[in-house]
C-alpha cells in the first residue's frame, strides 16, 4: 500500500516509539516487544493517514511540526528527566492527536475496522509493486492484520497496549474528533466511554 507521503515517516516513527514505551510489551522477550511494537505502528499509521490524508497535509506537518509529546507524557506519567531531554529530541515529532486516535483504535476493534476501511478508501493500493500477499476484496488487509485480527501471541504481547482502561487517559483526549471523522458518533453507546 502506498502511503499518502513519506513526510509522515518521522511522525509515525516517533509516535510509535512513544506508544511502545508508554505501554511496553507484556513480557520482556524481544519477540513480544516486536509484536507489540508492530501493533502500535499499525495503529499509529492508520491514525496518521486519517489525520494527514493528503500530501499537502503531510508537507505542512513536516514544516510546522506535530507538537510534541508534552501533554501525553504528563497524562501517562512518563515525563522524561530534565537531564534526558536533550537525548530525547524524537519527542518533538510525536503527534498528540495521532497517538490518541491510535489508542482509540487499539482499544476498540470495531473502531479500528472503521479506521482501516476509511484509509483503504482514501489511499490507493500500489498495484505497480508486487506484493507477497495480494489483497482479496473484503478480506483483512495484510498491512493492518495485527491491528484488526491479532492472534493469541499478539494479544499476549500487547496486553498493556490494548487495555481500554489503561489507554483511556490518552484515548479520551481526541476521541470525539475521531468518532466524528469516522461517522461513528451514532454508535458511541457501543464504544468504550
Amino acid at each position: 500500500m502506498a502511503s499518502p507521503s513519506g513526510e509522515l515517516s518521522p511522525v509515525i516513527a516517533a509516535s510509535t516509539h512513544w506508544l511502545s514505551r508508554a505501554y511496553p510489551a507484556g513480557s520482556p522477550d524481544s519477540i513480544a516487544h516486536t509484536l507489540s511494537e508492530l501493533q502500535a505502528r499499525q495503529a499509529i499509521t492508520v491514525a496518521a493517514w486519517l489525520r494527514y490524508p493528503t500530501e499537502m497535509d503531510a508537507a505542512l506537518v513536516a514544516i510546522a511540526g506535530p507538537g510534541g509529546s508534552a501533554v501525553l507524557d504528563w497524562r501517562a506519567g512518563s515525563e522524561p528527566d530534565d537531564e534526558a531531554l536533550e537525548a530525547e529530541g524524537w519527542r518533538t515529532w510525536v503527534d498528540e492527536v495521532v497517538v490518541s486516535w491510535a489508542a482509540c483504535l487499539l482499544a476498540d476493534p470495531m473502531l479500528a475496522r472503521r479506521g482501516v476501511d476509511a484509509v483503504l478508501a482514501a489511499v490507493p493500493s500500489d498495484t505497480s509493486r508486487p506484493s507477497p500477499y495480494p489483497r482479496i476484496p473484503g478480506d483483512v488487509p495484510h498491512e493492518f492484520r495485527r491491528l484488526l485480527t491479532p492472534d493469541e501471541r499478539d494479544l499476549k504481547a500487547a496486553v498493556l497496549l490494548r487495555h481500554p482502561d489503561l489507554l483511556e487517559s490518552i484515548a479520551e483526549l481526541h476521541r470525539d474528533t475521531l468518532l466524528y471523522l469516522l461517522d461513528a458518533e451514532q454508535n458511541e453507546a457501543a464504544l468504550p466511554a
